[in-house]
């Protein structure tokens, strides 16, 4: 089966067609002509990423999945949640993300968080959500050179390695987008 994954981020598309296997071919945004930046504009990460799959259906008429992820940290009322993608601002910087994070995090005692991602499909003209959740602390500084995002500052709980430190197959394992995309995947099958 041939489907668009509606990113722009090669990371994740790396991700998504390891924990997808060979039963699919994932087709990027470039591949379809879709050069335009999507529209995140939602409040919700269920909204921004229904958003962006129903640009990509409206305006290139292909099937397609997008998700939507935010990091919720407790001590933080649930921020940077929907707004961890531009949580320091424009130009969207993962660099500036985590140095605002690690500054809103000094001195506090609960370190609790958790990824959340949503995954929105399209398909033959209907929507389907799926979802994912990893639970885990926010660390005092980078550690790994792995993933991206917030993953050098994330230690999902029962390990004792970021997300940046683990292998590709071993975050997929445990991640919240490998487990939203074992649900898309189930759903496909």
């Amino acid at each position: 089966m041939k489907i668009c994954f509606a990113t722009n981020n090669n990371k994740k598309i790396e991700e998504v067609k390891s924990a997808l296997g060979n039963d699919f071919t994932i087709v990027s945004l470039e591949e379809i002509g879709c050069r335009e930046e999507l529209p995140e504009t939602g409040d919700t990460l269920e909204h921004n990423a229904f958003q962006k799959a129903r640009y990509v259906k409206d305006h290139y008429g292909v099937d397609c999945f997008a998700d939507d992820t935010g990091l919720e940290v407790a001590a933080l009322d649930g921020a940077p949640g929907v707004y961890s993608g531009r949580f320091a601002g424009e130009p969207r910087s993962d660099e500036r993300n985590v140095d605002l994070l690690l500054s809103k995090m000094e001195g506090k005692e609960n370190r609790k968080a958790r990824f959340r991602t949503v995954i929105a499909l399209i398909l033959n003209g209907e929507e389907h959500a799926f979802d994912g959740v990893a639970e885990g602390e926010i660390i005092h500084e980078r550690i790994g050179t792995g993933g991206f995002g917030y993953d050098p500052i994330f230690i999902p709980n029962g390990f004792e390695k970021t997300f940046a430190e683990l292998t590709l197959v071993e975050k997929n394992n445990i991640s919240h987008r490998g487990k939203a995309v074992k649900a898309l995947v189930n759903f496909l099958k």
